[in-house]
């Protein structure tokens, strides 16, 4: 059954009913010359001019306020460019343009002509010389004293969020200068960009659970991507020594205000260069977009403010519990009872029930460090044993080269020196089948096609991983990773049948 419609709604159809009766034909003839922005560029060139000599602009919009005052009325339309004031007189628009006109309603889209001038107040506007209706809005928009602010009907309807919110606009125009700034970076830097499959035979390229789904033309079981890892490693032993990839990838995980199960990420490799090359690249990049697109790289984010000034700090993983978890020198964090011994100072008791001191060592700094940096930081010495496409390192092979780029408490970018020893990397795949059989459903597969093309050969190569939307939440200031991506997934509305 179809929703009630409420009184406005209600009216809106008969006056569009009305229109229909009159030949309103949704028209879609429209020739434009201008928008807004183009409007406050021109209006103090074109004010000096004389009235009949002026420039005839025509732009189109949707209207947002409007003020009638018996046989004018101003009004102001909204585009992608912001919004523009109108002046409608009925002499000059004529009787029956200027009836249909005190007719509109907010949010229909109407086009306009005329010529600029400055009113009273020194506000740039339009001096109507024709309008007429585009499109009939037939949903009143949310009351423009308030505003659409419940945060839940901004998710579900971007659109209404778009429209009413100029601000949610700026955010998205943000994020799209943010994507197009990275691709001139990497392009510049002599990496190629390509593109990889985002569907799966086998879940592989980071450690959680997929999303799974089926292809019926060739009878096959399939995942969605979970990264873009693996695909872009083939292509280095092909011989492609710098790309990258900038995609959505699917991670059937739990959703917060820092992860939507659909992200966007841009991963990166580089031939004959290690974990240290990427800290350095990445420092660039982000310094680069702060200034850039924010014109600092003091930013504030949460009521904090964030110094992205170079250098940045680097801690291992190991300092970075010593320091900021303010665990003394006396604990000895090389050892599993140092690290049980930390975790109990901390207040994490259940870590002392894990037995790997990869795993517990990281669990602390997971549970108890990661949300205390503020600045960015490049966490380090990563253990193996939670890094299972990572080379290790040479002087210790508990640990490997890698490194996480840590943001108010966020991980903003992931890499490492890539392990190219591919009976290594067999063992460290088996070691993810034996932990999926024990119940992870976050381990990886083991992909024999990947083993196949590391045998090849693989050359020293370094990669990395940067989640876009949580870098754009920084850039914008926006508390929730909701709040930059347009169509977030959300929860159906309404009861189970």
């Amino acid at each position: 059954m179809s929703e009630a419609r409420s009184e406005q709604e209600r009216v809106r159809l008969e006056k569009l009913s009305r229109l229909r009766e009159q030949g309103y034909p949704y028209p879609n003839d429209v020739e434009l010359n201008a928008d807004s922005v183009l409007i406050h560029e021109r209006v103090d060139r074109e004010v000096e001019r004389e009235e009949s000599e002026r420039q005839r602009f025509k732009l189109a919009g949707r209207m947002m306020t409007v003020r009638l005052m018996g046989k004018a009325a101003f009004c102001h339309i909204q585009d992608r460019g912001g919004r523009i004031q109108l002046y409608v007189r009925r002499d000059d628009v004529g009787e029956e343009a200027f009836s249909k006109f005190k007719a509109f309603d907010i949010g229909d889209i109407v086009e306009v002509e005329g010529f600029i001038f400055r009113t009273k107040t020194g506000e740039p506007t339009i001096h109507a010389e024709s309008i007429r209706l585009l499109v009939k809005c037939l949903r009143p928009l949310p009351e423009k004293f308030h505003g659409l602010t419940d945060v839940e009907i901004r998710y579900r309807q971007r659109y209404l969020d778009l429209i009413v919110n100029q601000e949610v606009r700026k955010t998205f125009e943000v994020r799209a200068k943010v994507i197009s700034a990275i691709r001139r970076f990497f392009d510049s830097h002599g990496y190629i960009e390509v593109e990889t499959p985002t569907m799966h035979q086998t879940s592989g390229g980071a450690t959680a659970r997929p999303f799974a789904t089926h292809h019926n033309t060739l009878a096959l079981d399939l995942f969605l991507r979970i990264a873009l890892e693996l695909p872009l490693k083939r292509l280095i032993v092909g011989g492609l020594e710098r790309v990258y990839e900038i995609g959505r990838v699917f991670r059937n995980e739990g959703i917060s205000t820092e992860h939507n199960p659909e992200f966007t990420m841009i991963e990166f490799y580089q031939a004959y260069a290690t974990y240290e090359t990427l800290m350095d690249l990445t420092e660039e990049l982000i310094v680069g977009l702060c200034e850039d697109i924010c014109g600092t790289t003091k930013l504030n984010f949460k009521g904090r403010e964030l110094d992205f000034s170079r250098p940045w700090k680097r801690l291992t993983m190991v300092e970075a519990i010593q320091e900021l978890g303010g665990i003394g020198a006396d604990c000895d964090l090389n050892t599993l009872e140092g690290v049980h011994s930390a975790a109990t100072q901390l207040g994490l008791d259940h870590i002392a029930e894990i037995d790997d001191y990869g795993k517990a060592i990281y669990e602390v700094f997971d549970a108890a460090i990661e949300e205390k940096i503020v600045n960015p930081t490049f966490i380090t010495r990563h253990p193996i044993s939670v890094s299972p496409l990572a080379r290790p390192s040479l002087d210790d092979p508990r640990f490997t080269d890698r490194f996480e780029l840590m943001i108010a408490g966020m991980e903003i970018a992931n890499a490492f020196s890539e392990l190219n020893d591919p009976e290594d990397q067999r063992r460290r795949f088996e070691a993810q089948l034996e932990a999926k059989r024990q119940g992870d459903e976050e381990a990886m597969d083991l992909d024999e096609d990947f083993l196949s093309a590391l045998e090849y050969g693989m050359p020293p190569t370094a990669g990395e991983g940067i989640g876009i939307d949580r870098l754009v939440m920084l850039l914008t200031d926006s508390p929730s990773i909701r709040d930059v991506i347009l169509f977030p997934q959300m929860r159906p509305t309404g009861g189970a049948e």
